[in-house]
């Protein structure tokens, strides 16, 4: 199983919709998505699709990004849609664990409001915690994801397998650099291989925040550098993201001729590999086209698409 770790931004929710339409029987893709935005049809949109058509997801009921960094900004599930959330029985309710959040956690699990719950540990886990420890074991949770800073302990490992609990291996893969240009300086990069061996590991599933930083960035100027970030195939176990960046990165100007530059090195690169998807595809289809460019949101939305793809192509293999 794969759980992708998304935020509830417009063009990340729309790499969703767009993918789980294009293959509907994705049942093996699971997205844990993160609210950012305390009024958000985008969102409500999104969920109502993914409903409509059966596909599992995990919403965090505690955010802690964009409009809920403020602590008197609370989520809340929209009015109108509560009842179809109460009926409901493919949405996983899931909670940010950390230290400031597990008492609070713990209180809406003891509520008996949420079963089959999911915990999402995304710096690591202290099980010698004695909080920590009961609610990875409390009756009403199914999930635990936890994202490790290095590799896990045996004991720690051990531990939350013992649970009989469905544990799921996040990674943060995804290296941010300071400035677009300086992905030019690292432009093929290992990303992960959790695909290949989670099962033998023991473990439920795998997580990883797509080809996206695990840091949330609400944007700004327009970039010196345009970077289009791909994941694919490196070898049977490995995957690897490339980055294609622009070339005329002095200044701000023309950023359609800036997606050109970087578009046109991905047709050479990807000849011959496999698989092919369909967001590569489009790409390079767009890289021909003097009005390919389809602006930045919407690039970010074919990275997170293409990683979705992969992924859903590499655990059906």
């Amino acid at each position: 199983m794969y759980f992708p770790f998304l935020r509830g931004k417009q063009f990340e929710l729309k790499a969703l919709k767009d993918f789980f339409e294009e293959n509907p029987k994705s049942g093996l893709i699971v997205p844990i998505i993160e609210p950012v935005n305390k009024s958000n049809r985008a969102l409500e949109s999104a969920l109502v699709s993914l409903r409509s058509g059966n596909h599992p997801y995990a919403l965090i009921m505690n955010p802690c990004e964009g409009d809920f960094k403020h602590r008197n900004v609370r989520f809340t599930l929209p009015e109108e849609n509560r009842e179809m959330f109460v009926q409901d029985n493919s949405w996983i309710p899931a909670f940010l664990c950390n230290a400031s959040s597990l008492n609070s956690v713990e209180v809406s699990l003891n509520s008996g409001a949420y079963n089959q719950a999911m915990l999402v540990f995304p710096t690591g886990i202290d099980l010698d915690d004695e909080v920590v420890t009961r609610l990875v074991n409390h009756e009403n949770v199914s999930y635990v994801v936890v994202c490790f800073p290095t590799t896990p302990s045996p004991r720690v490992k051990r531990l939350l397998l013992s649970t009989r609990k469905h544990i799921v291996y996040m990674e943060d893969c995804f290296i941010t650099r300071k400035r677009n240009a300086d992905y030019a300086l690292h432009e093929d990069e290992f990303f992960s291989s959790a695909f290949s061996y989670y099962r033998d590991e023991g473990y439920y599933g795998f997580a990883d925040y797509t080809a996206l930083s695990s840091e949330v960035n609400d944007g700004g100027m327009l970039p010196y550098a345009l970077a289009i970030h791909l994941t694919y195939k490196k070898s049977e176990d490995e995957i690897n993201i490339r980055h294609f960046v622009s070339v005329t990165n002095y200044d701000q100007t023309n950023i359609r001729g800036k997606f050109q530059e970087a578009a046109m090195k991905i047709s050479p690169f990807f000849e011959g590999r496999k698989p092919i998807t369909r967001t590569v595809r489009e790409l390079i289809q767009r890289a021909d086209d003097s009005n390919g460019y389809p602006g930045l949101g919407y690039l970010k939305k074919l990275s997170v698409k293409n990683h979705l793809e992969l992924v859903g192509v590499l655990i059906n293999e």
